[in-house]
């Protein structure tokens, strides 16, 4: 598998769509705790308002500049492979075959968005 290949799949399918659906079916989102961590300890630092409403913005910037990488590399079956594979994480806890049908799905996606083909 080519380097641009499987770095997709994993920074963007797994990392960005199962992982963040598999995080929401849980319930809890890390990325917003590590991020209400670091706003309260810097706020304690630095207590200026204008620091603390970036980190209030932060968490939609890094989840559009995560979709707009997804984008940029895999286009729109790059983006439909992110949305498969964060359905298959939301599904883990309901139907574990059909989550990792819908993983395997979104990893083909995955691949043929980068320019591949399957034969």
């Amino acid at each position: 598998m080519a380097r641009r290949t499987k770095t997709y799949i994993w920074q963007f399918t797994i990392g960005l769509g199962f992982l963040s659906g598999l995080w929401t079916a849980i319930g809890i989102d890390p990325e917003e705790a590590i991020l209400n961590l670091l706003g309260t300890v810097t706020g304690e630092l630095f207590p200026d308002p204008t620091l603390r409403q970036l980190f209030i913005i932060l968490p939609t910037i890094l989840l559009l500049l995560s979709v707009w990488g997804a984008y940029k590399k895999g286009k729109i079956p790059g983006l439909a492979s992110v949305l498969i594979a964060y359905v298959a994480g939301l599904s883990v806890l309901v139907s574990l075959w059909t989550s990792m049908l819908l993983l395997c799905a979104a990893i083909v996606v995955g691949y043929l968005a980068t320019g591949r083909r399957l034969l």
